[in-house]
């Protein structure tokens, strides 16, 4: 296992979901919970059992402290989490069923972290005997002061010989500042060294071009290769490209897997036909962590990518963003051991 510090850095928002599969104020009920990409990997890596660090800008009052208290709670650091700003980033969603897609509605406008300079933040003192670093593409599209914020933190995290993995995570409702996603994350990929996402975030953020039938539901291997060998081309930095691969049948029928393109092998994870959804957000995050973990813990790539894939299964069977699973039982699926019977 490589030792040192896991740093995450992105916005996490206040989650708000009416019970169950209810369509929004159809009871006026909402669960609050918390969630957000780079809290989730945060989340998901601590669990996994590494010493992991989350940085971000969250407001000093009580909604605020609560999701602070909810970090600690699931073993992630927060000392450098900068506590100013007027307000959490909050996003509702609306589970989908069968034939009927899941909602998300956004209200992160003038969030915290939205409005915080890169300036407010010791870059250098974050990343003291960090191994590792890990971003998305959703804070930059936050806003332009986001975008220069997280540019400035992947290039501190090289400066430092911190390996640095980016989820590109491409989201159109916040691309509105006036910078397209590639011009933005053109710009951070230069600086990173293992890219993740699905087909769509690579295109979109990236500008490469595949023509992949994402709503034929059946998995075009060669398509994939061809992507993450553009992808690899473009940046000759990349040392990794991983997609993964949701074939959606329905809001609660999914088949999952993933590739991972490293300049030498293509691999093709084993693929999970998960049946009865209880939520897929996080889902992408859960396999980020995965990878994360297994690209530094365990024998080689192809190892790593079905555990990552095994996680990330797992988190579609838990309520909530964050992946509240263990080392343990990632392990055993990735193994094999996937038949659900009680653990006595």
């Amino acid at each position: 296992m490589k030792m040192g510090k896991y740093i995450t850095f992105g916005e996490i928002m206040l989650r708000l979901k009416p019970p169950q599969t209810e369509r929004f104020f159809q009871s006026p009920l909402l669960e609050a919970t918390f969630g957000g990409g780079e809290a989730n990997v945060a989340v998901g890596l601590a669990r996994l059992g590494l010493d992991v660090s989350y940085i971000s800008v969250i407001p000093e009052n009580p909604i605020g402290e609560a999701c602070i208290r909810e970090l600690n709670k699931q073993g992630v650091k927060t000392s450098s989490v900068l506590r100013k700003g007027d307000r959490l980033g909050i996003y509702f969603l609306e589970n989908g069923s069968n034939q009927r897609p899941s909602v998300v509605v956004y209200d992160r406008a003038h969030s915290a972290i939205a409005e915080a300079s890169s300036e407010d933040m010791n870059w250098d003192e974050v990343f003291e005997e960090a191994s590792w670093f890990h971003i998305s593409g959703i804070t930059p599209a936050i806003s332009l002061s986001a975008a220069e914020f997280s540019l400035k933190a992947v290039q501190t995290a090289k400066e430092k010989g911190v390996k640095v993995s980016c989820d590109l995570n491409y989201r159109k409702k916040l691309w509105k500042y006036g910078k397209s996603a590639p011009e933005i994350m053109g710009e951070i990929v230069k600086y990173t060294d293992i890219a993740i996402g699905n087909e769509e975030d690579c295109q979109k953020s990236l500008g490469v071009k595949v023509d992949i039938d994402v709503e034929s539901g059946r998995l075009q291997a060669d398509k994939y290769k061809e992507l993450t060998n553009q992808a690899l081309a473009l940046y000759p930095n990349l040392e990794k490209v991983a997609i993964t691969l949701r074939e959606s049948y329905s809001a609660d029928y999914n088949g999952w897997s993933a590739v991972l393109n490293n300049r030498k092998d293509f691999c093709v994870s084993k693929k999970y036909e998960i049946h009865n959804i209880v939520d897929r957000v996080g889902g992408g995050d859960a396999f980020a962590a995965g990878l994360i973990y297994g690209l530094n813990c365990l024998q080689d790539d192809r190892e790593a990518l079905e555990f990552a894939v095994a996680a990330s299964c797992l988190a579609h069977t838990i309520p909530g963003d964050l992946p509240l699973i263990s080392l343990d039982e990632v392990k055993k699926l990735a193994a094999g051991s996937g038949s659900g019977r009680v653990q006595r």
